[in-house]
């Protein structure tokens, strides 16, 4: 399946399934956070993302890896969505669907995502100074910031805020001047 087939066959229903059941629990933020720890588990273990989405491990020991990971982690609910992931051959796209859950999350709340690359690590002051301005383009209430080092940007920042990219990087300025020279 394609991006567009995976995002409309199987993360936007589980996603949204997710989501209708954080909200008759008033477990919103609770499920939010459960997904932002369990991206933040398949990030810090590749070997995790792999065996849950390898076809040839069976379903019984996806679930006892499952069980001993994030049972004390989730909220009991997300561990059952877990298991029917799990039962329904779909937790290969965990990922996917935890992704599609905060973007719901954060379109509820209209918090707004800004996607910062930049050379080095940025300072308080200027994560600051980028929400502000992010959070006046947009006319959000919130502005939640990920960060990304790219070194070779050479310098300033990338924001990236939906399909609107802002590129002050060093690299764009160069890339622009010998355009302008030639």
């Amino acid at each position: 399946m394609k991006g567009s087939a995976v995002g409309s066959v199987v993360l936007v229903p589980y996603a949204d399934a997710l989501m209708s059941l954080a909200q008759s629990q008033n477990l919103v933020d609770e499920f939010g956070d459960n997904c932002a720890a369990l991206l933040e588990l398949l990030d810090e273990s590749p070997e995790l993302s792999e065996i849950l989405s390898n076809p040839i491990v069976k379903i019984v020991d996806k679930k006892a890896i499952l069980a001993n990971i994030v049972t004390d982690q989730v909220h009991p609910f997300v561990s059952n969505f877990l298991m029917i992931l799990v039962d329904r051959r779909r937790i290969g796209y965990l990922r996917g669907i935890c992704q599609r859950y905060q973007a719901a999350l954060r379109a509820l709340k209209g918090i707004v995502l800004a996607e910062v690359t930049s050379a080095v690590a940025l300072t308080d002051a200027q994560t600051q100074s980028i929400r502000d301005r992010v959070q006046g383009m947009t006319g959000s209430n919130s502005v939640e910031i990920a960060t990304n080092i790219d070194p070779e940007i050479i310098g300033g920042v990338i924001i990236k805020v939906g399909s609107q990219v802002i590129d002050s990087s060093l690299r764009a300025e160069i890339r622009r001047l010998g355009l302008s020279i030639a």
